[in-house]
């Protein structure tokens, strides 16, 4: 018992760290809101700490093989822990500004957090479904938490209406699972599902897209993708930039490991779904968002967009797949806080702005934000030598290594295409002629955030051995059941 509690440490930090800072919020005799803010930090990064030490254990499962520690697990779990820790530090200004900073924001974040820890460590579906439900309820309520807004009152109750048909969909799926192979636990899943002159049985096959449907939802993948934009347009600011980064971060770690893990002998079932879902999600967000207005709506299509990009390394099926998708999904993250912390600085004299239109002469008046999101812009469209080249490289490479030659065409025409909405936002911010309202001031926050975040996408091509050999240390840790301590193989690197 005491081993399995160490194998869970980062999570149970966070749970113990949440109820303390619930009680410190909730008995502190003057607004606690800061304190809290700052405290869900450090949790979080004592979380990340925590999870990248675990890999000098190997492989190693806790409480019956349910839960399961490897590098894979570390790296992921580490990206998402601080991604929240950033979002939660890019959203004070804005909850401030909005007049909705509340102690209980940063609680349901780092609870959120535990939720993508376990399901990320997750080797069991009923472990699978504790971890999704843990993240989905406090999703749920941060979505909703502008309570006087109609707005995110919807996105809310939209969230919540579609998550519950998807853990439906997901349930069935697994029961289904269960009741063919006789075990809840990947290992014992992989023994039973083994194709049969090369097929699957129906009945297994129908409990796999289940399966995969409820998945595919939380990463917001076609056709699953149905509350991403209302969502991402209705929920306040700051909490539309949480939703855009960690989630999909844990989201894809659990997708990659249920199917490659559970369903190792079954990729040619699996794989026809996830390429047809890839190709999907890539159209969609690259003609779905070229009429839109909105930035956060736009930004919605394009998080479809880019998932359906890494999940052409996904239906690759091999160690250097899984490794693109790695890295995809960590530049991913970092191009899109840093364009919400560009988002989060939309301020004028009356308020927050999200039309693009506002965006007009932005370069005159801003040039350290303009430059800043036109960077960003840049990276997402996979422009070179930017970092969001660089990702789509990795998928694309290991997709035509596994031959899906078809695939690979697709994503590079939907990426040219997509690129129209990424530059149209440059030329706005650049030849268009500025309004008679000027900007606001990035806050101090947002404008290092931001900075920091545009530097990395602009300088990755320098040097990129240290993410690449990290990509494939989790990659070959997920694959080969080997569980290489990410830090000591960073450093350790020829």
């Amino acid at each position: 018992m005491i081993n399995d509690i160490g194998l869970i440490l980062p999570e149970l930090v966070l749970f113990l760290g949440a109820m303390g800072l619930l009680m410190l919020g909730a008995f502190s005799s003057k607004d606690a809101t800061r304190a809290v803010d700052f405290g869900a930090i450090i949790l979080l990064l004592v979380a990340t700490l925590l999870s990248l030490g675990q890999s000098q254990n190997g492989y190693a499962t806790a409480f019956n093989g349910a839960f399961v520690v490897d590098g894979f697990a570390a790296l992921m779990k580490a990206l998402t822990f601080v991604a929240t820790a950033i979002a939660i530090l890019m959203s004070r200004d804005f909850m401030a500004r909005e007049k909705l900073a509340r102690f209980e924001f940063s609680v349901l974040l780092v609870l959120a957090a535990t939720g993508m820890g376990m399901m990320i460590s997750a080797n069991d579906l009923i472990a699978l479904y504790m971890g999704i439900e843990l993240q989905s309820l406090a999703l749920y309520v941060v979505a909703a938490i502008n309570r006087d807004s109609l707005r995110s009152t919807e996105a809310g109750l939209k969230y919540f209406v579609l998550g519950a048909l998807s853990s439906g969909l997901l349930l069935y799926g697994a029961s289904l699972i269960y009741g063919f192979s006789g075990s809840t636990e990947f290992a014992e899943i992989a023994k039973a599902f083994q194709p049969v002159d090369g097929q699957l049985p129906i009945a297994m096959t129908i409990g796999l897209v289940f399966l995969i449907a409820g998945l595919a939802f939380k990463i917001s993948a076609v056709p699953f993708h149905m509350w991403t934009p209302d969502v991402y347009e209705g929920a306040p600011t700051a909490v539309t930039a949480f939703f855009a980064a960690a989630p999909k971060l844990a989201g894809m770690a659990i997708f990659l490991r249920v199917m490659l893990t559970a369903f190792p002998d079954a990729i040619i079932a699996w794989q026809q779904i996830i390429i047809f879902v890839s190709f999907a999600s890539m159209l969609l967000g690259a003609f779905a968002a070229i009429g839109q207005q909105n930035i956060k709506r736009l930004m919605a299509y394009s998080s479809i967009g880019h998932m359906g990009f890494a999940l052409v390394g996904f239906a690759a099926g091999s160690q250097d797949g899984v490794s693109g998708v790695v890295l995809y999904m960590t530049l991913y993250a970092i191009m899109t806080l840093g364009t919400f912390a560009c988002i989060l600085s939309m301020r004028r004299e009356g308020g927050m702005v999200e039309r693009i239109d506002n965006l007009a002469g932005l370069s005159q008046t801003r040039p350290f934000m303009a430059a800043c999101l036109a960077i960003m812009m840049f990276s997402l469209a996979g422009i070179p030598p930017m970092a969001g080249f660089f990702g789509k490289l990795f998928v694309f490479r290991a997709a035509i290594d596994a031959g899906l030659y078809g695939l690979s065409i697709l994503g590079v025409l939907s990426s040219v295409v997509g690129a129209y909405y990424y530059l149209r936002i440059v030329k706005i911010m650049y030849i268009d002629a500025p309004s008679d309202d000027n900007y606001q001031p990035m806050p101090r926050e947002l404008s290092i955030l931001s900075g920091v975040m545009a530097g990395f996408a602009l300088l990755f091509f320098v040097y990129p051995a240290p993410l690449i050999d990290l990509s494939n240390i989790a990659a070959a840790a997920l694959l080969n059941g080997a569980g290489t301590d990410v830090v000591t193989g960073l450093i350790s690197r020829p």
